[in-house]
């Protein structure tokens, strides 16, 4: 074996190794708390455990309301993003630029913030029933809420069906859907028997993402007081981690569900793709637009942003208004800008901000020089073993948020158990627990974020290397220069670009990370972003009115994250959001 090869291997290896110590060992920690007899020790083996969630009432509602919740939250998301996209990607009509970039606003709100301004709005003294006229109580019961979160979500997540449709329609080959129209086929027929089966591997990728993220999304239901959802359960659940199998047990359903729901879902609608011999120019295929066609196609994006930034509306208006002053009206009567001087002066609040930009800012570090490594492997390398790394990589998309933030509350209840590192200075073992008297979280939740958005990383870092020729790296390597020198010094500027914008989304993702965050902190003073926001809900007065503007901070980071990334990596930004 040549020594270059050796070093590929032996890099290959090494990475191997740690996604498999924090991404597959935590996830194995939960499986093995779900089967074990004794749960304090984790030996033995036994079904009862698992077999009992079906059994509870109250558990087997909590899974049905969050594959409900999922599943609607899915359909939603097409039925908006589908017809927005096939009008992007067939048709020219005014400011199609403008609504092709505000279909991405609705991302830079997490659901759960959204939440808050969803509820001023909703509220039975809030802003529509003031309008109306009436007291409905549209999230007084649990119905009401159950809505209330696949609003929340959808409106949040329909833009990633929207990315990975326009992706799929923009890689159709024109001459097929000519062929249809040549034989008398009528342009809804030609839809349903020739588009849609040509993207349905696409439309499979992006609704993937939003089933799985609504199935386990945490934060949302939390904001509506909507607990009778799996995740939400398993989130009160970890207060009797050490005694109850209850919390392991409803993990690995969660799991289980999901991983099913993927193949099933892979082999029925996402497993068959449609070679294509030629993908000529979409934009010279576009058909413009005019007079009603037109306002039709203008209004229908206008009504879908619209409606998606209601909860930005809620949230933005709710930061501004007086305690008091947004009751019984469609505006707050008193406006105030107080809120975001305490949304940076106070402690627990100014606290979490600095907490979220140290863990964001470790994670993307991390993410940036593992990214650019495994992106390397799989690009420029030809070794046995890739497609392996390239899966392991990913799976963090396809793995419930949920699921590794309670497999880490797992993992350092077995290392606490058995941790051999000690301080040099005091000799005490270095502390990284969760839950207990003393907490110690930030190893941990750096990891957690690090691990959950490498994938973001690692599909830019691959898109940038497939752009670029590797005849550079070739010669610096005739030259004399090792793999390594070739990598910092030709490779990473070559690729600046795309490293930037996956960075720059880690970041902003993980400053809003909502699972770890309300998982992993449990202690004030290590709350991250949204744990405060979280906090602020719950305080009576002014709380949801700081937590507001905390989340207009958080808008205004998103907006130029996400604008960042949009105008460095373009069309390429949706193939990011892909499991």
């Amino acid at each position: 074996m040549r020594p270059r090869s050796a070093a590929q291997y032996a890099l290959l290896a090494a990475l191997l190794l740690l996604l498999g110590a924090f991404l597959l060992l935590p996830i194995w920690m939960t499986v093995r708390g779900a089967f074990a007899a004794d749960v304090s020790t984790g030996d033995g083996f036994t079904l009862e455990h698992v077999l009992w969630v079906f059994q509870d009432p109250v558990l087997r509602l909590g899974l049905a309301n969050s594959l409900a919740i999922a599943a609607c939250t899915t359909l939603c998301c097409t039925c908006l993003a589908l017809p927005l996209a096939v009008l992007s990607a067939r048709y020219r009509f005014p400011l199609k630029g403008l609504w092709n970039a505000a279909v991405l606003v609705p991302m830079i709100l997490p659901p759960f913030v959204g939440a808050i301004g969803l509820k001023a709005i909703l509220g039975r003294f809030g802003a529509l029933n003031t309008l109306l006229g009436t007291e409905i109580d549209f999230l007084g019961n649990p119905d009401w809420r159950f809505f209330g979160v696949v609003i929340a979500e959808a409106l949040y997540l329909y833009p990633i069906m929207y990315l990975n449709a326009t992706a799929a329609l923009a890689n159709i080959d024109p001459a097929l859907e000519e062929a249809a129209d040549n034989v008398g086929s009528t342009p809804l027929r030609r839809f349903f028997r020739v588009t849609l089966p040509l993207i349905r591997p696409g439309l499979f990728a992006g609704g993937t993402i939003i089933f799985i993220w609504s199935f386990t999304e945490l934060g949302t239901p939390l904001m509506f007081d909507y607990y009778t959802v799996t995740p939400v359960q398993i989130f009160f659940g970890i207060k009797e981690l050490g005694t109850s199998a209850q919390p392991y047990a409803l993990t690995v359903i969660m799991l289980l569900l999901a991983v099913l729901l993927y193949v099933t879902g892979k082999t029925l609608f996402g497993g068959r793709s449609y070679a294509m011999y030629s993908k000529a120019s979409r934009a010279a295929a576009e058909k413009p637009l005019a007079g009603p066609f037109a306002l039709l196609a203008t209004g229908l994006f206008a009504l879908v942003t619209c409606f998606a930034l209601l909860p930005h509306t809620g949230v933005i208006l709710g930061s501004f208004a007086a305690e008091g002053a947004w009751y019984r009206s469609v505006l707050p009567r008193d406006l105030t800008t107080h809120h975001y001087a305490t949304a940076l002066g106070h402690p627990l609040a100014f606290g979490s901000i600095v907490n979220s930009l140290v863990y964001s800012s470790l994670a993307v570090s991390l993410d940036i020089i593992l990214g650019v490594l495994i992106g390397y492997l799989l690009v420029r390398t030809k070794i046995k073993g890739r497609a392996v790394l390239d899966a392991l990589s990913m799976l963090p998309l396809a793995v419930p948020g949920l699921v590794m933030a309670f497999g880490y509350v797992a993992l350092s209840v077995e290392l606490g158990r058995h941790w051999p590192f000690k301080d040099t200075g005091t000799g005490a073992p270095i502390n990284i627990s969760i839950i207990g008297a003393e907490p110690n979280p930030l190893v941990l939740l750096v990891i957690a974020y690090s691990v959950r958005r490498l994938p973001y990383v690692v599909r830019a870092t691959v898109a940038g290397l497939q752009q670029t020729s590797a005849e550079l790296e070739e010669a610096a390597v005739n030259l004399g220069a090792s793999a390594i020198r070739s990598i910092r010094q030709i490779v990473v500027p070559l690729i600046a670009a795309n490293l930037i914008a996956g960075g720059l989304l880690a970041f902003s993702f993980a400053m809003l990370e909502v699972s770890d965050s309300l998982i992993l902190a449990q202690r004030e003073d290590h709350y991250p972003f949204t744990k405060a926001i979280f906090t602020f809900t719950e305080r009576l007065g002014d709380g949801h009115a700081i937590a507001s503007a905390m989340g207009v901070w958080g808008m205004a980071l998103l907006t130029v994250t996400l604008a960042g990334a949009s105008i460095m990596m373009g069309r390429k930004l949706g193939a990011i959001f892909r499991a």
